[in-house]
């Protein structure tokens, strides 16, 4: 028995280089666009209950990048560390500066430092120093 392929089947198709065909062009910008976009919240709140934004005045902490007018993202969970950006109350003002831990004479010391070049505040009574929260982002305008 023999069996012939009905008429007009043929070879498969082949490009010029002897290949078989494959799609060619870009993907459709459109996709991009499929997961539902940028959300803020998502990308730079860890935990929504205990973070807030705080606008920046004055220029003590320009050399950190952070300037006149900046919104501070802040989140009042996370736990200071030493070199942390922090929010602390300071004779019932709030101040944004870098908290500089340290030991002296078996005592823990605190200093909370400009990057403007003014003498740094070194805190007294550790237990005192109330901080609102640490820095973890700033928002510029441009």
């Amino acid at each position: 028995m023999t069996i012939t392929p009905p008429p007009g089947d043929g070879p498969e198709p082949t490009s010029a280089a002897g290949q078989a065909p494959r799609a060619h062009g870009f993907p459709s910008p459109a996709r991009d666009y499929l997961d539902g976009g940028i959300d803020l919240n998502r990308e730079l709140v860890r935990d929504r209950t205990s973070t807030f934004l705080m606008r920046v005045s004055g220029q003590a902490m320009v050399g950190s990048g952070i300037g006149d007018g900046d919104e501070l993202v802040v989140d009042r969970a996370a736990t200071p560390q030493d070199g942390s950006v922090v929010v602390a109350v300071v004779n019932g003002e709030l101040l944004v500066r870098r908290l500089v831990l340290g030991t002296a004479g078996g005592r823990r010391t605190v200093t909370l430092q400009t990057d403007d070049g003014a003498a740094p505040l070194t805190v007294e009574d550790v237990d005192a120093l109330e901080i609102w929260g640490v820095a973890t982002y700033c928002l510029h305008r441009l």
